[in-house]
């Protein structure tokens, strides 16, 4: 069982993510936050999952020098991508309202990257999930940011949050990727590491 398997490891999980602590307990983990801040800047050419598995990697760097033989460092990231374009976290209410309505009534792609860092290894997955919003109208979208206060997630939105109760016509993939962590994929890497 893995659950046994996995306490020989000291697992941090480099996240701020209240979802993906929430995730790692559900799974039965173990494990110690640790955060270091980071600009999470990438260059230009990159596109979709490009994105998501260099912020991930990017994420462990400030970790790599202190990482003892028996640490598991977990760091990830979401991206929103719609028409060719990256969706971030929103900085205001203006732009959170921008990212919702471009979005309404269209298909977008939500992609995690998981990296896994030990002190002699690395290892990346990732996931990808095709979301469709109804028309949403002004007056929801307004209300969701006014009340919810979404810029701590990618898209501007979350889908365990009203807008998705109300506005999610479809998903195909994973449901907990679009919450910020495939946690399917966790579970096989995390197996395939200690086996």
């Amino acid at each position: 069982m893995l659950i046994e398997k996995v306490k020989k490891f000291h697992i941090i999980l480099a996240s701020a993510s209240p979802r993906r602590q929430e995730f790692f307990r559900k799974l039965g983990l173990d494990f110690e936050v640790r955060l270091k801040p980071i600009d999470e800047i990438f260059p230009n050419h990159l596109k979709r999952i490009d994105i998501a598995d260099f912020l991930a990697k990017l994420k462990a760097k400030p970790f790599l020098a202190e990482l003892k033989v028996n640490d598991l460092l977990i760091t990830s990231d979401t991206v929103v991508w719609h028409k060719g374009t990256f969706l971030g976290k929103p900085e205001d209410e203006e732009q959170a309202y921008l990212m919702l309505k471009s979005m309404s009534g269209d298909w977008h792609e939500v992609i995690t990257s998981v990296c896994f860092t030990r002190a002699n290894d690395q290892r990346l997955v990732n996931s990808s999930t095709q979301v469709k919003f109804k028309d949403l109208t002004d007056e929801e979208i307004r209300y969701y940011i006014k009340e919810y206060k979404p810029f701590d997630k990618a898209g501007g939105y979350g889908i365990q949050d009203w807008i998705g109760l109300i506005g999610i016509e479809e998903i195909r993939g994973s449901y907990t990727n679009v919450v910020g962590l495939p946690t399917h994929l966790v579970y096989n890497a995390l197996k395939e590491m200690i086996d």
